[in-house]
């Protein structure tokens, strides 16, 4: 059986026990970056809405101003509860939290938003839509990890059916 870890070595989990692979995620590289990407993108909208975006906005017809108000205000409370998540997953990762109050907080934090608005966002300038749809990424991202996390214990997981019965038919035909 070349090939095949025995489940006595010391470079990962013995047999039968679960790995959690989200949970190891969240304490990786890759969530440091989208952590990082994450907080750069609320500064680089935080900057856009009060600086270049607001100029912008005088020069909008009323009907874009109307929509840029509205989009603006879904790109910030996005942003916020993104980060809202984002925050909470690394006091987590890095011990500050333990995963049954993360679970509770986690609760209150709305990641699922409003769908785009696709027709609205054609009147938007260009900047703000760039921003709306890196928040978007950002938050499909986030919601994917989070589905991993919040899937039950393996334990309570109900065992597949199917499976079981596949699992019945091979052992009566290696039997024979």
């Amino acid at each position: 059986m070349d090939g095949f870890r025995n489940d006595t070595q010391a470079d990962g989990p013995a047999m039968g026990q679960t790995v959690l692979l989200a949970e190891r995620r969240l304490a990786s590289p890759a969530f440091a970056a989208l952590f990082r990407e994450g907080m750069e993108l609320i500064d680089e909208s935080a900057a856009y809405l009060d600086g270049e975006g607001r100029a912008a906005s005088r020069e909008l017809s009323r009907a874009a101003l109307a929509c840029y108000a509205q989009q603006s205000m879904r790109l910030s409370t996005r942003l916020m509860q993104l980060a809202s998540w984002l925050l909470l997953r690394r006091a987590v990762a890095e011990g500050e939290m333990d995963e049954d109050a993360a679970r509770r907080e986690a609760g209150k934090i709305d990641i699922v938003g409003t769908p785009r608005d696709m027709d609205h966002e054609a009147l938007l300038p260009e900047p703000l839509l760039d921003l709306i749809l890196r928040s978007h990424e950002l938050q499909r991202q986030i919601r994917q990890i989070d589905a991993t996390l919040t899937l039950p214990p393996p334990d309570e997981v109900r065992p597949n059916a199917v499976a079981g019965q596949i699992g019945q038919l091979r052992r009566a035909f290696e039997s024979r």
